[in-house]
């Protein structure tokens, strides 16, 4: 039995990345929680430049998909191949979301490198935080701190993030969960919880 790669995506300021732990408890042995870009040495140094650097659409997409093959490579196969669950805040959907959706990019460009970066493989299943850009930008209003450089985004950029995101779940509705983001944070974890003992009751604790 392979072991689940279950995803976590949304706009910023959604809430998911709150709601990875809580997930986490519910399986027998602890999941791997990793994150997107990152997860790596090289992933965790890519990052940096690509919240807090300037640059081209197309730069950006292919650095979101190094940082995604490394990942792949050294951290998320081998922990699946050894029987671990892997929980990932963000995989290939939130770049076709930034990337194409935002950004304009144009979505055959992020297929290609979609099937040169992880032919044959994808979630087993995805959490989609879906939640309105404007109740999205007071949360991250209400939490302070810096902002990076995607987080300061104006104008129709998250609107159409949210579209790409929505777009992308309509393709694929058997792999990716829409959650109402607005909801309480208990609500969301029970409906998570449910989705999880349907799916994968073999994982989890009884």
């Amino acid at each position: 039995m392979n072991a689940p790669f279950l995803t976590f995506e949304g706009i910023d300021g959604a809430g998911k990345s709150s709601r990875i732990a809580a997930a986490s408890a519910l399986f027998r042995e602890a999941p791997l929680i990793t994150r997107e870009p990152g997860g790596t040495p090289l992933g965790e140094q890519l990052r940096e430049l690509l919240l807090h650097q300037p640059m081209r659409p197309m730069t950006e997409a292919l650095l979101m998909f190094a940082a995604r093959r490394e990942h792949l490579e050294t951290v998320i196969l081998p922990a699946l191949a050894a029987g671990r669950p892997v929980l990932c805040d963000r995989f290939s959907d939130a770049s076709f979301a930034y990337q194409h959706g935002g950004r304009e990019l144009p979505a055959a460009a992020l297929e290609t490198l979609e099937s040169l970066t992880h032919p044959d493989f994808s979630p087993s299943l995805t959490f989609l935080f879906d939640l309105n850009p404007a109740a999205a930008a007071a949360r991250l209003n209400n939490m302070g701190g810096e902002r990076d450089r995607f987080e300061r985004e104006q104008g129709g950029f998250f609107p159409r993030v949210r579209a790409a995101y929505l777009a992308r779940a309509e393709r694929e509705p058997a792999r990716i969960v829409v959650l109402d983001a607005a909801r309480t944070p208990e609500e969301i974890d029970a409906e998570i919880a449910a989705q999880l003992r349907q799916r994968f009751p073999a994982w989890l604790k009884t």
